[in-house]
């Protein structure tokens, strides 16, 4: 069964306490709901780097990668349905799909 990355992009961040519980609460369901198929929970990331041959930005590009997950799925067609279940989705973000290729 190949494995798929979940690259999430934009969202929010929470400040209130119980804005926190609530959205770790949904985050906490949607990997419950995935089961076994949760290869690496991964996690938010901090703001990266650009790096190109003209040198290093640290503005995350045009679209900054705010976190990942890595999930096995039998196909991308079921790795897609898996990521549409994210709690991103309804902050405004979005979850980029690629599968992890075997080199």
């Amino acid at each position: 069964m190949p494995d798929f990355i979940f690259v999430y992009h934009g969202g929010k961040v929470p400040t209130d306490p119980a804005e926190i519980e609530k959205v770790m609460g949904a985050w906490n369901a949607y990997y419950q709901g995935m089961g076994d198929k949760v290869v690496s929970g991964g996690g938010p990331v901090g703001m990266s780097s650009m790096v190109t041959a003209k040198g290093v930005a640290e503005n995350g590009g045009a679209n900054p990668v705010s976190g990942f997950t890595v999930v096995s799925a039998d196909n991308k067609a079921e790795a897609n349905k898996m990521a549409a279940g994210c709690p991103i989705l309804s902050e405004g973000g979005a979850v980029e799909v690629a599968e992890i290729l075997k080199m």
